[in-house]
């Protein structure tokens, strides 16, 4: 591979002007996720409660279980963000890898800071979320559970979906049946529905005089036997450790509960974050010849103005690196061979509209990478397919339909990181949610929708003109629809309403990216390698 050389003048004075622009997203990223993370002067009352109980903050209680100085790659730490009044910083729990002993485990942890513990529609999704992960990529799962159950005024949006409370449950025990360790502290309430975290997981401690557990509380037991009983001796540790054996080990305190369960994972048997199987390429790493943070200056404010994906990836990949293959033709579109922390990847990037030549090319990189089992990353900055008669009789539908399904029927890891637009059809043929890659991070200059607010504006406002009330819209009404198209379309295609929703895994800033996906391809690397789709790689 050679190194990429770069046509970025860094002196220059655009360069110089997107870079502050991005410096101060930056800023604005760091500042939200602390607020999350800190909870900001509403939780403060909340806040003093849980540490008057001698409880410790939920990101401390992980501190105290990972590896000392290891990486915790949290998870969607925005969730819940602008939602619920903004009552539910990070969806009231905390999700992330990190390394116990060097074996990679998810951690679920619940903050009962926010809203008692108790868990919102969102954070059942982030919850799910987890355990998806957690399946993909064969890895035990951690539950430090201090959690009210279920938000009993939205329990339509929690209780009988699919996806919903249950789901959960489902998911748990079926990680369980595959040897994926689940193990759970209790370290607080565990109540109703949330007693079967710890009655589902393979082995449980609780904290004496702070964890508990019942399928139903005081209150409920009252109401429905008549009985008054103190909490602890309905579901306190001594009650399900010495007698009802719901849980297996009683500790003192937290410190000795994280002691015993960093004792338990010393037995579970599983593959350390170094132990690469024989189909994953890997070579000692090496750093950017380019500096990260150049990325800032290289992304433009004007996002109608385009940047070139290859300074990009100069940026992100070991030595700045880069084997473009079909460099001459559907440029596009970018593909090519790269390493990241040592992982040898197939990157394809847009370098704006997708047009017929890019999505064949894109096909056909996709099947090579497929049949040389080598992950893919899919860097997203694009305003969807080619349209247009021209673009319509030369295939663009069955072109880009070739991507798609080659996208689709891909079982080498894959993954994904939103670096400016994603719209349309464009997000699903760049591997978007809906296509299931491993990991999907954003970045937060992107977009993401149906179309751009400028181009829904003209099509809506189109849409209604020709119309049966066309002759009795007046100038007023649609100058009014114009702005409420425009308005909803900024509004919903914001990454931080999208990260809020867990439609990525997180907002990331540019220069953490490398290091992101360098644990994630690690996380692969642990796996024994996917039966192979097998296709004929042929030109298209």
């Amino acid at each position: 591979m050679r190194q990429v050389e770069s046509r970025i003048d860094p002196r220059s004075e655009v360069f110089g002007a997107n870079t502050d622009w991005y410096r101060g997203m930056v800023a604005t990223l760091r500042e939200r996720q602390q607020e999350a993370i800190s909870g900001g002067p509403r939780r403060d009352r909340s806040i003093e409660r849980h540490l008057a109980r001698g409880k410790l903050m939920v990101r401390d209680r992980i501190d105290l279980v990972i590896d000392g100085g290891s990486p915790f790659l949290e998870l969607s730490t925005l969730s819940g963000f602008g939602q619920y009044d903004d009552t539910a910083p990070g969806a009231g729990i905390v999700t992330g890898i990190g390394l116990v002993h060097d074996v990679p485990y998810v951690f679920i942890a619940n903050d009962a800071t926010v809203k008692g513990g108790s868990l919102l529609p969102v954070s059942i999704k982030k919850h799910v979320r987890a355990q998806q992960i957690a399946e993909e990529n064969e890895l035990g799962v951690i539950y430090l559970v201090d959690s009210g159950g279920a938000f009993l005024p939205l329990q339509d949006e929690i209780f009988p979906d699919k996806d919903h409370f249950g789901g959960s449950f489902y998911r748990q025990a079926r990680l369980s049946a595959q040897g994926l360790p689940q193990l759970s502290v209790v370290l607080g309430g565990c109540t109703a529905g949330g007693a079967y975290v710890p009655a589902l997981s393979d082995e449980v401690i609780m904290v004496e005089g702070i964890g508990r557990i019942f399928l139903g509380g005081p209150p409920i037991v009252k109401a429905a036997l008549g009985e008054i009983v103190d909490p602890d001796e309905l579901g306190g540790a001594d009650v399900h450790t010495r007698m009802s054996g719901v849980s297996d080990y009683i500790a003192a305190d937290e410190h000795e509960a994280y002691g015993l369960l960093r004792e338990i994972c010393q037995s579970t048997n599983q593959r350390p974050i170094g132990d690469r199987q024989s189909w994953a390429n890997w070579q000692p790493p090496e750093p950017p010849a380019y500096d990260p943070s150049e990325i800032y200056g290289i992304v433009n404010a004007d996002d109608r103005i385009p940047f070139d994906s290859v300074e990009i990836i100069a940026r992100m990949v070991d030595g700045s690196r880069f084997a473009a293959f079909k460099p001459e033709w559907g440029s596009s579109i970018v593909c090519g061979f790269a390493r990241i922390w040592g992982h040898l990847v197939g990157i394809v990037a847009n370098n704006g509209i997708i047009f017929s030549e890019s999505a064949l090319k894109a096909t056909h990189f996709i099947e090579l990478c497929e049949q040389r089992r080598i992950s893919l990353l899919f860097l997203q900055n694009t305003s969807g397919y080619m349209v247009g008669r021209d673009s319509e009789v030369g295939g663009i539908a069955k072109h880009g339909a070739k991507m798609v399904a080659a996208v689709a029927n891909a079982t080498v890891p894959r993954y994904t990181v939103l670096i400016g637009g994603s719209y349309g059809a464009g997000n699903y043929g760049m591997c978007g949610r809906g296509f299931n890659p491993r990991f999907l991070f954003a970045w937060p200059n992107s977009r993401i929708a149906t179309m751009a607010a400028a181009t829904a504006e003209t099509v809506l406002v189109d849409i209604r003109l020709g119309g049966l009330d066309a002759d009795s819209t007046s100038e007023e009404e649609i100058a009014a629809l114009r702005a409420e198209v425009r308005n909803q379309y900024e509004t919903q295609s914001d990454p931080y309403y999208a990260t809020s929703r867990l439609w990525d895994d997180g907002l990331i800033d540019p220069v953490d990216t490398r290091d992101a996906l360098g644990l994630c391809l690690a996380l692969a690397s642990r796996q024994d390698d996917a039966p192979a789709s097998r296709p004929l790689v042929y030109r298209m």
